[in-house]
């Protein structure tokens, strides 16, 4: 009898059976990352992890799987099988990563003459925007208005809270069914707007 429950799945899983192959790979994974791991250097990690690689490797062989009917005599050759196309997938991730880190540099050591300038919102997206505030403004009622001018400031809850007196759940309420009143107006105007055609 084999020590290795993937010895038993071996015989199915190139037949197309997604319960074996998820079996199959949640029996890997752990082992998977940990080849990424150990092999990921810090500067790297705040790009992908080694989760992103050993998805996108069994995204890719679970496919592949099915078309090439690829047989393994036993689990040790999946696995190292696996291990493979893992590390070949963790250099292409490091290929594609390391022009762009390079070129990195931490912001505190950017000069603001360096920086790039934030594009401005062309003047149709100002007027949709202001369309929409006085919508906004026009569906609330006059003592809640104070809340959304202080939402559209950058206020956070709490900090509108303290300003007008009200609980922050109160404030949370009052901007979801601000929220909901908005998606209903948009659905009843787009509702008119294909009737209208």
């Amino acid at each position: 009898m084999s020590a290795d429950p993937v010895d038993a799945l071996l015989g199915h899983l190139s037949s197309g059976d997604t319960a074996v192959a998820e079996k199959a790979f949640l029996a890997y994974e752990p082992y998977l990352r940990m080849v990424v791991r150990r092999q990921l250097p810090a500067r790297l990690r705040a790009k992908f992890d080694s989760v992103d690689v050993v998805q996108s490797v069994w995204a890719d062989l679970f496919e592949r799987l099915n078309q090439a009917h690829w047989r393994f005599p036993d689990a040790d050759h999946l696995r190292a099988f696996l291990v493979k196309v893992t590390r070949n997938r963790f250099i292409d991730h490091v290929r594609r990563h390391r022009q762009p880190l390079e070129r990195e540099q931490r912001l505190a050591q950017t000069q603001p003459e360096e920086m790039p300038a934030a594009p401005d919102p062309r003047p149709s997206e100002v007027a949709r925007a202001e369309e929409l505030w006085e919508q906004m403004l026009a569906s609330c009622p006059p003592g809640h208005r104070d809340i959304l001018r202080l939402k559209r400031q950058g206020f956070a809850l709490a900090d509108i809270a303290t300003r007008t007196g009200l609980h922050p759940s109160s404030i949370r309420r009052i901007l979801y069914d601000l929220a909901r009143r908005m998606a209903e107006r948009d659905k009843r105007d787009q509702r008119s707007e294909v009737r209208g055609q």
